[in-house]
């Protein structure tokens, strides 16, 4: 298919745009390059005749249009969006602006276009609209998230998404436009931003730097291997029922602090240094409305459309360090220019 993935220059759609590449389908990545976007990530399909990119914000009416018009595709990857719950503590409103303007002014582009469309084309078409499983709030020591779990955000990011979902889902039941929405799990792997946990404790592991954890680390997330994800993502434009929701995990619940522990002692075995990363190890504290669980259950996608991980949290946690190894090129620059320095997200006053 002729896809357009938004954002695709982050850490997911540039997962899903190499996936798709090399699955034949011809990618259009639309990003605004934000800190989150960076070009760097699509460098494995640069050149490609199945790859093209177009630096635009979602929020531009015309530039989105024109690009719609231009390249004509079957369907469209909404995935451009703030993403760090920490930084949507300290800065809300560009969550609003992205996450919810944005996704306004990306369904009414896409309105327009798929109303002027063949009626073949029309019926052919999708919008998927790529979300979080952060909308459901915090789960207890048991239970998962399920497509008709009751949405209850709890942080800017989480509500800013919470919003967004639903407009999808208004602009399908109201004008018939064929969207889709998937909620996932914690993703991870390589092209990770350095600011976030996985990549910062390898990184930060790596150069002897101290490895903060929020609380006592006992927060526990499903882990989801990116690529994993994009493959998903792929199977529900494909094969999925429009106007429903379909929820993506890995099946892959830890801790926190278990996540940092596996990470030290993998870097201690690839790259040694002198004493156990562990060491290195230091509880800060908590950041405002941290969600104490989250956990995903994928069956629906499982049995209805024939997904299934290829990675579960060990086989994955082993590539995505080999990788951090192995590519400096990528996340020295970044490191360089500030991403992962520091904890975000933390009261006024309070150190990581």
């Amino acid at each position: 298919m002729r896809m357009i993935v938004t954002g695709g220059a982050g850490f997911i759609g540039s997962a899903l745009a190499r996936i798709a590449v090399a699955q034949g389908h011809d990618v259009m990545v639309v990003d605004k390059l934000t800190y989150a976007g960076n070009r760097s990530s699509l460098c494995d399909i640069e050149g490609n005749n199945h790859f093209a990119f177009r630096q635009a914000d979602i929020c531009d009416d015309e530039a989105i249009s024109a690009i719609l018009n231009e390249f004509k595709p079957d369907a469209v990857f909404h995935l451009a969006a703030e993403s760090h719950v920490d930084r949507s503590i300290t800065g809300a409103g560009a969550f609003i602006e992205t996450n919810i303007v944005g996704t306004f002014r990306l369904l009414q582009a896409v309105r327009g276009y798929w109303d002027k469309l063949p009626a073949d084309k029309r019926d052919a078409f999708r919008f998927l609209h790529v979300s979080t499983d952060e909308v459901y709030g915090s789960l207890g020591a048991e239970g998962l998230f399920h497509e008709d779990t009751p949405y209850d955000p709890r942080s800017p990011y989480s509500a800013s998404k919470a919003a967004s979902d639903h407009l999808a889902s208004a602009w399908h039941h109201t004008y018939g436009l064929p969207v889709l929405i998937s909620n996932c799990s914690n993703n991870y792997g390589p092209y990770h931003l350095p600011e976030k946990l996985i990549p910062l404790v390898i990184l930060n592991g790596l150069d002897g730097k101290t490895l903060p954890v929020y609380g006592d680390g006992s927060n526990i997330r499903d882990w989801l291997y990116v690529d994993d994800h994009a493959r998903a993502l792929i199977t529900i434009v494909e094969n999925g029922r429009l106007g429903e929701t379909y929820n993506v995990g890995g099946r892959n619940e830890r801790t926190n602090l278990t996540v940092v522990h596996r990470i030290c002692d993998l870097l201690d075995k690839h790259a040694p240094a002198q004493g156990s990363r562990r060491d290195l190890i230091s509880f800060v504290k908590d950041r405002p409305g941290h969600d104490q669980r989250y956990a995903i259950d994928a069956t629906k996608l499982e049995n209805e459309l024939g997904w299934r991980a290829q990675e579960n949290f060990e086989t994955g946690i082993e590539r995505t360090i080999r990788w951090y190894l192995d590519n400096g090129w990528w996340w020295q620059p970044l490191r360089a220019a500030g991403h992962g320095v520091s904890r975000l997200g933390l009261p006024a006053g309070a150190k990581g």
